[in-house]
């Protein structure tokens, strides 16, 4: 007799909906109801499913609440996986949705065997994240800042025409603009200046933070060794590692490639093959800077100053791995481009080869115990 028990959880941020499914295919699956979303609570859950005589195990969709729930759940000893939205089967037809529904799908499909639990962070993974996106948000918030800035000066006829925009050349030029007749226009301008400042002390205190959080974090040597990848300083590796948690999970470079969604999608039937855009699955954040670091592969190979202050402290095994990456990447940048790709494509064709070098680095990287 199975003496497993299937729950399903739909969390939100007050209440958490609760569905159980009982073992064996044909087993009963019912609503059990909606509890407070606090710790007491979930512990007398557990502890009316324990009193049944069956071990319960649970998942619940990832979404903005966070890993506490599992945190939670696993720290009493129990199995909690949590699930991503976006692999959950779901009925094109099906039209409805309330918390009951959905915690006794995720019971259903739990114990179907259906859903595929996510790489879990703990609290210091975690930390090293919202670092990490809080560093994203401050540099989407200075681009912002820049637009509205010069979209400002395009309305009222002032372009720089003498180089390149944010060099320091142009913020003279900034500094000394004092165009505007009425005099709560130039303080406008003035709040626009202030606001790119402010951001980019942002963005600097936490390059800084970034910098330091990396020496004391787990992953902290994976970070250091793929400084010895060309493209790829400390605040990319930083946010591939924080984003992806223990690259050496996967068991070959191709899981990880496709875990980025930076393979082709596929549609193919019978003896015709079709394979179309990038799939664009998994984490944007990491893929991005992966794309980012594939732009330094258009140049020539080249030990640098920067590369060789940054990676001689590295064994000569990853240091080796750094420069085949660099032979044959930037080979491969040339080829694709001499061959009429477009930019974008031979951008994601680098990216996707520079993870498997990322995926080799990290699995020959020692971690501390």
């Amino acid at each position: 007799m199975n003496k497993e028990i299937y729950v399903g959880l739909d969390v939100h941020a007050d209440t958490i909906a609760v569905a159980l499914a009982e073992g064996g295919r044909g087993g009963e699956v019912r609503f059990f109801g909606t509890i407070k979303h606090s710790g007491d609570s979930v512990l007398r859950l557990t502890k009316k499913l324990t009193e049944t005589g069956k071990t319960p195990t649970f998942c619940y969709e990832a979404g903005p609440c966070g890993y506490g729930l599992h945190r939670l759940l696993t720290k009493l000893g129990f199995d909690c996986a949590v699930v991503s939205p976006a692999m959950i089967p779901r009925k094109a037809g099906d039209r409805v949705k309330t918390d009951r529904r959905d915690a006794e799908m995720l019971a259903r499909l739990w114990r179907a065997g259906e859903l595929t639990p996510i790489w879990t962070p703990d609290e210091e993974q975690e930390a090293m994240r919202d670092l990490i996106r809080t560093r994203k948000q401050a540099m989407d918030a200075r681009k912002v800042a820049k637009q509205q800035l010069l979209s400002f000066l395009l309305r009222h006829g002032l372009r720089y025409r003498n180089g390149k925009y944010w060099t320091k050349r142009h913020r003279r030029w900034l500094a000394e603009l004092r165009r505007f007749p009425y005099p709560h226009q130039q303080l406008s301008f003035e709040e626009l200046k202030r606001a790119i400042d402010q951001v980019e002390t942002r963005v600097a205190t936490l390059d800084k933070t970034i910098d330091e959080a990396v020496r004391h974090w787990h992953f902290g040597p994976v970070v250091d060794a793929l400084r010895a990848l060309r493209g790829v300083n400390t605040t990319v590796a930083a946010t591939v590692v924080a984003e992806i948690g223990d690259i050496t999970r996967f068991e070959n470079p191709r899981q990880l490639m496709a875990w980025l969604g930076l393979v082709p999608s596929e549609h193919s039937s019978g003896s015709t093959t079709r394979r179309g855009r990038l799939t664009k699955t998994g984490n944007a954040l990491a893929r991005t800077m992966l794309v980012e670091a594939s732009w330094s592969y258009r140049h020539p190979p080249k030990e640098g100053h920067p590369y060789l202050k940054r990676s001689a402290h590295l064994p000569q095994q990853i240091r080796d791995i750094g420069w085949k990456a660099q032979v044959r990447l930037c080979k491969r940048f040339r080829h694709l481009s001499r061959t009429g790709k477009p930019q974008p494509r031979v951008l994601a064709a680098i990216a996707r080869e520079l993870s498997g070098f990322v995926w080799d680095i990290a699995r020959n990287t020692p971690l501390p115990a």
